[in-house]
């Protein structure tokens, strides 16, 4: 498959880095209004990516690369030591800002090791630019990849956003979805609504109706019974971090859907790239689980919808053991059944 017949599905941008500076298109309020924030700085971006106006693990890996060019800049002329101290001041509160992530930590230290190697500004930015494109470029090739597992008139269904607004651009899961309705593969998609910030009714269907790709919204809660009808051959999901051992953190809802994909009989693929693969972590005991604000669950739009006084619990991911997964996609190739001899080859 020919990576021009994915282009027409490669329309949106959650950030664009010009000679304006850095502004964020701000996925809190999509898709009932489109909205471009600049970022003044580094400490902007590192709120932006906690407030979630960007996010995805590939995005908010490439929106810390930029925000590092901002900060690169605006110490240039500053002495040496104080350069030094504000530049890894600015890259630690970018990396507290969301500690699933395994792409904002990779992309921070790739532009550490730039700046250490040469604080210049202009190489800085070189570098930012590099890990945006790079991402874009393993985008298709997951897709391409992705998408010779999809057999002739397969349902699939997906969870959370995973698409352009999640990444350089076309997506990781999603780009696998698009490259495989671009084949003819696809007889419908469906997609969870993914609770509590619903990015899935917000902002995956959103991308896909504007693809003209058939989808289908579903609650979150629906999705066992769904693949219980056989309505879907594969569930496809991105990732926050992978494991050495392919155990797999993605958006909270992931689990109960790769534990009903095996009772049921549907395959399960995880769709990512190795800048998201944490060959640190042993096994998916070793990820940190950010947990947000109960109010997030108690409330909706600022009006409270649960009892009063109740406690709430509010985990943003959980793992999917890697016997639950059939395959990880990655630029790099696809890692079938994953464990942690097979997935050396991603090394």
């Amino acid at each position: 498959m020919s990576s021009e017949l994915l282009k027409p599905f490669d329309r949106v941008r959650a950030l664009r880095f010009d000679q304006n500076g850095l502004a964020l298109l701000d996925q809190r309020i999509l898709p009932q209004s489109s909205q471009w924030l600049p970022m003044a700085d580094a400490d902007a971006v590192a709120d932006a990516i906690r407030a979630l106006i960007v996010r995805g693990a590939p995005a908010i890996g490439i929106a810390a690369a930029y925000a590092l060019v901002l900060t690169a800049r605006a110490i240039a002329a500053r002495p040496d030591a104080e350069r030094r101290a504000e530049f890894a001041a600015a890259a630690a509160r970018l990396r507290e800002a969301r500690p699933t992530a395994v792409n904002l930590m990779w992309a921070i230290d790739r532009m550490l090791g730039r700046w250490g190697s040469n604080p210049d500004p202009a190489l800085v930015q070189a570098e930012a630019e590099a890990i945006d494109a790079e991402d874009l470029a393993a985008n298709y090739r997951m897709a391409m990849t992705g998408a010779e597992f999809i057999v002739q008139g397969s349902g699939v269904l997906t969870h959370c956003n995973t698409g352009s607004l999640a990444t350089a651009g076309l997506g990781t899961a999603l780009g696998v979805i698009r490259a495989a309705f671009a084949q003819g593969k696809l007889s419908q998609v469906y997609a969870g609504e993914t609770r509590p910030w619903l990015q899935g009714a917000r902002l995956t269907v959103w991308e896909l109706l504007q693809d003209q790709i058939p989808a289908c919204l579903i609650g979150d809660s629906a999705g066992a019974w769904l693949l219980a009808q056989g309505k879907v051959q594969w569930v496809i999901v991105g990732a926050d971090r992978i494991c050495a051992n392919g155990d797999t953190a993605n958006k909270i809802g992931t689990l109960s859907l790769a534990v009903a994909a095996r009772h049921f009989g549907a395959r399960f693929m995880v769709v990512a790239p190795t800048s998201t693969v944490d060959f640190g972590s042993a096994d998916g005991s070793a990820i940190h689980i950010e947990e947000r604000d109960p109010r997030e669950l108690t409330e909706y739009a600022g009006v409270r919808v649960a009892a009063p006084g109740v406690a709430a619990w509010n985990p943003v991911f959980d793992v999917t053991p890697a016997s639950l997964i059939d395959v990880i996609v990655t630029e790099r190739g696809a890692v079938e059944r994953p464990d942690a001899e097979r997935m050396q080859v991603l090394w």
